[in-house]
């Protein structure tokens, strides 16, 4: 179930990688995925670190794609949207031209920003329901008349859109005490767990109440892993971190 987000800032990788290396986010970036690789079953890649170095910054998001094996899911994280003919656009690059396997979209502008994204085949949406971040309280824990909480709403109408085959959900692990109300409205999707790991979110908590009988859960970890040293050794010290939290979930379901 372990997710490792590739979130990489130039600014935050070892010094030496700078020093010696042309493209020391490649560099990086590699030496990550060939570390966490056995552990992770997903790498979720944050485009927003890429895109803020502009064409290199887009050259090393797709190059980074290439280099994770085609066994393992790969998550652009975008949060895209927008009108149907924009959304159009969006889910071309992100699915034919980089080809990810998923990305995440913002719900707010509804079904027909969405409906671009859900008609590719074997790809999947990521709909952001209840997020890992502080803000989340601002609009996401909004009642309505009915009483139901913003994203509770979310989850019910947003799952009629797409399957469990084609959707899942983001569901911040910083909310331990709504996954479960979470699980009982979507027992069957995908829920994406951010949060756990730098963020405080408590992996325990995540398993005891978010898991179905599928197990059904992609628990992401981005800097708690991939930012583990700033030393020589920070690929050795991201993989013993992987494995630790996948050892963490795999005992948990053994027990």
């Amino acid at each position: 179930m372990l997710c490792v987000g590739l979130d990489t800032d130039i600014n935050k990788i070892p010094a030496f990688l700078r020093q010696n290396f042309d493209n020391p986010v490649l560099e990086f970036n590699k030496r990550i995925i060939k570390a966490c690789s056995d552990f992770a079953v997903a790498f979720k890649i944050n485009t927003a670190f890429y895109e803020a170095r502009g064409v290199e910054g887009w050259h090393d998001l797709a190059e980074t794609i290439k280099m994770i094996p085609r066994d393992i899911f790969i998550i652009a994280d975008a949060k895209r949207a927008d009108i149907g003919n924009t959304s159009k656009m969006y889910a071309h690059a992100f699915f034919e031209v980089l080809n990810a396997d998923a990305v995440t979209v913002a719900p707010y502008m509804g079904f027909d920003s969405l409906s671009p994204f859900l008609e590719y085949k074997d790809k999947w949406t990521i709909v952001l329901a209840l997020t890992s971040n502080a803000g989340s309280k601002d609009f996401q824990y909004l009642r309505c008349d009915d009483d139901e909480y913003l994203f509770e709403k979310v989850l019910e109408k947003a799952s009629r859109w797409g399957t469990p085959s084609n959707m899942m959900f983001v569901a911040g692990a910083t909310h331990p005490e709504e996954l479960s109300d979470i699980r009982s409205i979507i027992p069957y999707h995908f829920l994406l767990v951010p949060g756990i790991g730098a963020q405080g979110g408590d992996l325990h908590s995540v398993l005891s109440k978010a898991m179905n009988k599928d197990y059904g859960l992609l628990v992401n970890s981005s800097r708690g892993i991939i930012y583990a040293s700033d030393n020589e050794d920070f690929d050795t010290a991201a993989r013993l971190k992987a494995k630790e939290l996948r050892d963490i979930m795999a005992a948990y379901i053994t027990e």
